[in-house]
């Protein structure tokens, strides 16, 4: 009387390419094309895929990378959406959403920690462990100095809380945290409005 629908057995293979559920080197990253790079991280040697961002991240992203290029000066770059080598063994790429980096380093690849001054990441759902906490402590690690978290708001001005790095400890000390307007002095001095 029923009809008996036929078992599918799925391998890991059959929904994902093989690059994405090995471990990856340095050397085999290097090879890879633009488009297989785009939209992941290298975490311990393991890809991980991260999933289309909004308008409003992206356009926080955008905002604050616009304002801190111009008040950088020209030593300085701050550009968004491309890698950060961490380290090389075991492979570890962060594609922080803003990174301020030292202007005559734009063709040098891959960028690496002491080329940059400061990584922002712009808090979305399903990243707040890895901005607030995992990404924070890798950062410290790899001595970048200065580190900023914007946390989205539904609804009026993000709040941005900024880090300073701790040589001491390697761990960041909390600055300050602002609603909507930032105004620093260090890195360098800067105000943005980012609502």
């Amino acid at each position: 009387m029923f009809d008996r629908v036929p078992e599918v057995c799925m391998t890991v293979e059959m929904v994902a390419p093989a690059w994405m559920h090995e471990q990856v080197t340095a050397e085999q990253y290097a090879t890879w094309t633009e488009e297989q790079c785009a939209g992941i991280e290298i975490v311990d040697g393991m890809v991980l895929v991260s999933p289309s961002a909004s308008k409003r991240h992206n356009r926080l992203a955008r905002l604050l990378a616009n304002a801190l290029d111009v008040a950088a000066g020209p030593d300085w770059n701050a550009d968004t959406d491309f890698d950060v080598r961490l380290h090389d063994v075991p492979l570890n790429n962060r594609r922080p959403d803003v990174t301020v980096y030292r202007a005559d380093t734009i063709d040098v690849t891959p960028t690496r920690p002491e080329h940059v001054l400061l990584v922002a990441e712009v808090v979305s759902p399903g990243s707040e462990t890895t901005d607030r906490i995992v990404k924070a402590d890798q950062y410290a690690k790899a001595g970048i100095q200065f580190y900023w978290r914007v946390e989205q708001a539904a609804t009026g001005a993000p709040l941005v809380y900024t880090y300073v790095l701790d040589p001491a400890t390697g761990r960041y000390r909390d600055g300050e945290v602002f609603t909507g307007v930032v105004k620093v002095t260090a890195p360098f001095p800067v105000e943005i409005d980012l609502p």
